[in-house]
């Protein structure tokens, strides 16, 4: 009986000590964190009764769009720069060179020559235009300077006693004269400006000689010369106006008005209107204008 009684004991004095035991700190522990007070709410201003948001603006940007008559303006832009400059290296040197090594009377003859040669179109022409008047007038230069002129070298019929001055005309102003608008405006290699009712007509043009007469006109041998020869002697005799086109803010643009305005003024002319003011020609002979006794309106 003594046994379990002691152990009784014993087990009773160990709790004892165990109740009164201190807790155990675990060093590091942080300490028990405290409850932090919630912050005073702040009183919220209200806007003041005259103050205004900033307006913003509304910028709408686009691209500039192509002018009218030019749907392809920037397509033809980058063609007369890379004609440009093909033409400063290469054609502006020939051509000075042209100008500099065929005395002028050579050089006139020349384009009398082939200025003689489309007058069969000009003939033609006139009698799609129903101008007889015209036409007679016509048939008679072709055949006054292919015979006294030299096969169309020396330009005898403009001068006394015929007067018989030469007109540019052809399908392209036959359809204008009947109406058909120019359609867009074009800038082509070797072609340079054009539109197109332009070039559909002056291919038809260019048809006609190699069809109706046939040889030497149909043939490489005389085709490629000629053609060369004949926009050689163009490009040399207008030099002046290129350089002066150059020096424009916008050449390209510059350089289409002034043929719109040239193709407007033949077309006119076969109505009996002048211009108004004095056409600057890019290509051919001039129009006649207040003070410019050049080539008269064509009206009968």
């Amino acid at each position: 009986m003594l046994l379990p009684a002691v152990a009784a004991g014993m087990m009773m004095m160990g709790a004892v000590a165990q109740d009164e035991a201190p807790p155990t700190t675990v060093v590091g522990a942080p300490p028990a964190a405290q409850p932090m007070a919630a912050p005073a709410p702040q009183p919220v201003e209200p806007p003041a009764a005259d103050a205004e948001e900033p307006v913003q603006d509304i910028v709408v940007t686009g691209e500039k769009g192509a002018p009218p008559g030019d749907p392809l303006e920037q397509l033809n832009a980058k063609s007369f720069e890379a004609v440009q400059s093909v033409d400063k290296a290469v054609v502006e040197p020939v051509a000075k060179a042209y100008n500099k090594g065929l005395p002028r009377p050579v050089r006139k003859g020349l384009r009398n020559f082939f200025s003689n040669l489309g007058e069969p179109i000009v003939f033609a022409a006139y009698m799609l235009q129903l101008k007889p008047g015209k036409a007679a007038e016509t048939a008679g230069r072709f055949g006054v300077n292919s015979t006294l002129g030299f096969l169309g070298l020396f330009d005898v019929a403009q001068r006394k006693p015929f007067h018989l001055p030469h007109r540019n005309n052809g399908l392209a102003n036959t359809l204008g004269y009947y109406g058909v608008g120019p359609g867009p405006y074009m800038y082509l290699p070797v072609v340079g400006p054009t539109t197109l009712r332009d070039i559909v007509g002056d291919t038809v043009d260019k048809m006609i000689l190699p069809m109706a007469v046939g040889d030497p006109f149909n043939k490489p041998a005389y085709v490629i010369p000629a053609t060369v020869l004949n926009q050689l002697g163009e490009r040399a005799a207008f030099d002046e106006t290129i350089q002066d086109l150059r020096k424009q803010d916008d050449p390209y643009a510059s350089y289409r008005d002034l043929y719109l305005k040239q193709r407007q003024a033949e077309i006119d002319a076969l109505h009996g209107q002048a211009p108004a003011e004095p056409i600057v020609p890019v290509y051919g002979p001039g129009i006649k204008t207040p003070g410019n006794e050049q080539a008269a309106p064509d009206a009968n």
